[in-house]
């Protein structure tokens, strides 16, 4: 343990406050600089607002998503395991091979995506339902219209959706895993508490889920919700295929930020310091998730 898990630690620390670079014979110490360059500088600050973003909304979305998703599956009496099949694939298909499937269907010209949004325009009810003209709202000033006579988003290459994309392709590969895990979570639910609770008036399927399922689904949740946070903070293959951290930084996330100064940019001391960072926020994200929500977990 000391030799596999502290040892690295203790030497990105130590490598954190110096300007090495491999292949250097010797180094400098410069105290807290790189550090110093993390919160002053407008590309670290882009780091950290494009990894918490990314976290923030990965994590519930998806969560949330594969407590739904088996939930449903759940409920069913046959077809369950199709769609435990399908809801896995993202999980078990490599991503890299994955993220060229999408970065061609994201393609602003031949993609399918935008290719299918561009068919809607000329339908007129896809277009009422688009716009929100069915509702009264002026379908030309609307999104969707927008996209209909100016053209739909470059959506890996436009900074204001690159981030949402990449957010959105982390929830598709990261929900059917979190569904698994709650499938499991749901088998350990005793039967008999849904008919000790029928017997005592509650009938619902609402209250059912509030009063039973849920404090029972506690520990599973506790585990899924790090994991996801953990997993949330890793995210580099999705960024490094699809987008190399831009358009204007706007996808560098800490990772992929370790990777090009230590690796690309041989800035090995300041990679170090970006790794001190990337391990204090998920040390202190995950103690501080794991406080706030076992206090009200459940252990059967």
């Amino acid at each position: 343990m000391l030799v596999i898990l502290i040892t690295p630690v203790i030497v990105a620390l130590v490598l954190s406050f110096t300007d090495y670079s491999l292949g250097n014979a010797g180094f400098d110490w410069v105290g807290g600089e790189n550090y110093e360059k993390m919160f002053t500088r407008s590309t670290y600050e882009k780091m950290l607002g494009a990894t918490l973003t990314y976290v923030l909304v990965v994590v519930p979305v998806s969560v949330f998503l594969g407590l739904g998703a088996a939930l449903l599956i759940n409920s069913l009496r046959w077809g369950g395991d199709f769609y435990k099949t399908i809801y896995f694939l993202p999980v078990m298909a490599a991503l890299l091979a994955m993220a060229i499937v999408w970065e061609f269907t994201l393609h602003p010209s031949i993609g399918l995506i935008n290719d299918t949004l561009t068919s809607g325009c000329d339908i007129g009810w896809v277009y009422s339902l688009a716009s929100g003209a069915w509702y009264g709202n002026d379908p030309v000033s609307s999104w969707y219209g927008k996209g209909c006579s100016d053209g739909f988003p470059l959506w890996l290459g436009d900074r204001d959706y690159a981030l949402w994309t990449v957010c959105f392709i982390g929830v598709w590969q990261a929900f059917g895993f979190n569904m698994v895990l709650y499938l499991a979570g749901l088998t350990s639910v005793p039967r008999q508490l849904y008919a000790a609770a029928e017997m005592d008036g509650v009938r619902s399927s609402w209250s059912r889920f509030w009063l039973i399922t849920w404090p029972m689904l506690g520990p599973t949740t506790v585990f899924v919700v790090t994991i996801t946070m953990i997993r949330s903070f890793q995210v580099f293959d999705t960024v490094e295929a699809l987008t190399h951290g831009g358009p204007v930084k706007s996808t560098y996330v800490m990772m992929y930020a370790i990777f090009e100064k230590a690796i690309r940019h041989n800035l090995v001391g300041m990679g170090a310091a970006i790794t001190v960072l990337f391990l204090a926020f998920v040390m202190l994200l995950t103690l501080a998730q794991r406080w706030l929500v076992e206090r009200r977990v459940h252990y059967a």
